[in-house]
């Protein structure tokens, strides 16, 4: 496939036949992902293919909780999980609120477990006051390059992070060690509907010129 077909058509797929997902195949899309760039080339990437039924329902169990508040949150008209503004919502509100058993983590042929390395990141944003983003630059585009591989073999995924709210619970689960941080789960499989238009904003509504405030990145086709 053409390499702009790839990222136009890669949606989050979270329906799948039950159609295999060969282990040579796998192998295939993490072969090529595995090219993505990380700081310094330190490559500190991990991944657990999980393919075990019973694991992957004791994952289910643990990203429930941090679902609860997502709905939750976003039945109140919230920006979910939010670190600007926080939840509005009880505890008591939360943990009422039901999960659809429908899981991808379940349905999916393999659930990949990505991890990175945090002994070999660069986070040059951990003493500002925010959350961190920088040390994400190691490990995600890493994430997408399977997403997008997984598309070019006729395969797809959804990255998920609900789990991660548990996180101590999972590198127990998974035997991870402590300098080791979960950045997502990926149920993978074949789409039961290969979407072929995705729906985005325009690049004039994202990108600006020379400021942030600055007029948009259009070209004058006149």
């Amino acid at each position: 496939m053409d390499i702009y077909d790839v990222m136009r058509t890669t949606a989050a797929v979270r329906e799948y036949t039950g159609d295999p997902l060969p282990d040579e195949v796998l192998q295939r899309i993490l072969d090529n992902a595995r090219f993505a760039p990380s700081g310094g080339n330190r490559q500190g990437n991990r991944v657990i293919a999980v393919r075990d039924r019973q694991t992957r329902e004791e994952l289910i169990a643990y990203a429930v909780p941090g679902t609860q508040r997502y709905i939750a949150q976003k039945r109140n008209g919230e920006n979910p999980w939010n670190p600007v503004h926080p939840c509005g919502v009880d505890e008591e509100t939360i943990a009422a609120v039901e999960v659809p058993d429908q899981s991808p983590l379940r349905t999916a042929e393999v659930v990949l477990v990505v991890c990175v390395d945090l002994a070999v990141v660069a986070a040059f944003d951990q003493h500002l006051d925010r959350v961190g983003l920088v040390a994400g630059a190691s490990v995600y585009p890493f994430v997408w390059n399977i997403l997008l591989a997984a598309r070019a073999e006729g395969f797809g995924g959804v990255l998920t992070t609900a789990a991660v709210a548990a996180e101590p619970r999972v590198k127990d689960l998974l035997g991870i060690p402590d300098t080791y941080a979960v950045a997502a789960l990926l149920p993978l499989g074949k789409p039961v509907r290969q979407l072929t238009k995705l729906t985005r904003k325009p690049v004039d509504e994202i990108a600006t010129r020379e400021r942030f405030d600055g007029p948009p990145l259009e070209v004058d086709v006149r």
